[in-house]
């Protein structure tokens, strides 16, 4: 028997899709079988060429809770944001079409959060399964209030699909931004800690999928920048000043000529010399290595490894001219840095 729809859902569970089939039926499950009945599940098709859309018509066809938004491929962010603004209920929660929540999930964090007024935003602890749902892990960000603002100016301690915020909140602050591609949740979640509480529970409430199809996994190098480009806008707002964020209509081009005119010039810099597709650029000279080293203490645990991949390529590249200095500081940063360039260091030897 087709389950009705919820006419004043009490959360509104927005999960976008594209080319989602392998893992969505998991997903859907996960949502549709949770002890908090008053819900509604918002499916944004985000121009999918696999079977994702015959499946989400059977998911409502099957169930009045299921509702799907279509657009073009145009990316997360214009995705979510349709979910966004397609939802019905006070309180959104998210999950990827990979992810699998927990039973208790909803219900757990919606009566959290109506019992925290104060609080827009709360996220969960997860357990890290692989592409057959075992478990191989664990994330346990910080839950005290303090130090998880201080954990969240050096980088993202939230698993996206653990997230449930107030409607109204996300909304405010004008939803999820395009120019943070690969990073536009930590953008998202450092503009709300500027209006309202945050908080995670220290409680798994959801399963968090590891595979190589994964963003962290496609797009460590525009993950990495884009996160550099949150902590910069944000900085900007504490000095009380324009956020310069604003004007971007996409993602930036750290390799273009009008980067070094731009907020986030420095930062450029650096990428043109983190980027391994590029071993001509000017950073990959001996001058520009030394750079690199000096910047070395403020690269976070995920460009430490870029820069070894950087390295790596610029030694195996067809110039050679500088393949010496890059072997060498490869090694030293290796010293430096052991555990966040291993992996890197090994790929010398395929």
């Amino acid at each position: 028997m087709r389950r009705a729809q919820t006419a004043s859902p009490r959360v509104s569970v927005v999960m976008p899709v594209h080319n989602g089939e392998r893992w969505l039926r998991a997903a859907v499950a996960s949502v549709l079988d949770q002890s908090e009945l008053s819900l509604e599940l918002i499916l944004i098709d985000d121009g999918s060429a696999d079977r994702t859309a015959p499946l989400m018509s059977d998911f409502a066809a099957a169930d009045g809770r299921v509702r799907i938004v279509r657009q073009e491929h145009c990316g997360l962010a214009a995705a979510l944001n349709l979910g966004l603004a397609a939802a019905k209920a006070p309180l959104v929660a998210r999950l990827d079409s990979d992810d699998v929540s927990h039973r208790e999930r909803l219900k757990v964090q919606a009566d959290w959060l109506d019992s925290h007024p104060s609080v827009g935003l709360v996220g969960t602890w997860a357990t890290e399964i692989d592409a057959r749902g075992r478990v191989v892990g664990v994330r346990t960000p910080a839950v005290d209030a303090v130090a998880l603002r201080t954990v969240l100016r050096r980088g993202n301690p939230f698993v996206h699909s653990s997230i449930m915020a107030r409607t109204s909140v996300l909304r405010g602050i004008g939803g999820y931004r395009a120019a943070f591609e690969a990073a536009e949740d930590y953008d998202l979640w450092l503009r709300t800690a500027e209006t309202s509480e945050i908080a995670i529970l220290p409680e798994f409430l959801v399963s968090y999928r590891l595979h190589p199809g994964g963003v962290s996994a496609r797009e460590r190098l525009r993950q990495a920048f884009s996160v550099r480009l949150a902590q910069r806008a944000a900085e900007a707002r504490r000095l009380r000043v324009s956020d310069p964020a604003d004007a971007l209509e996409g993602p930036p081009d750290w390799s273009g000529a009008m980067a070094a005119n731009t907020f986030y010039a420095d930062d450029a810099a650096l990428y043109r010399w983190l980027d391994p597709s590029d071993v001509s650029a000017a950073g990959a000279r001996p001058a520009g290595g030394r750079s690199l080293i000096e910047r070395l203490p403020e690269l976070s645990h995920a460009e430490r490894r870029l820069a070894a991949h950087a390295l790596i390529a610029r030694i195996r590249s067809a110039d050679r001219s500088d393949s010496g200095a890059a072997r060498e500081l490869l090694l030293r940063l290796c010293r430096e840095r052991p555990r966040a360039v291993l992996s890197a260091a090994w790929s010398l030897r395929a």
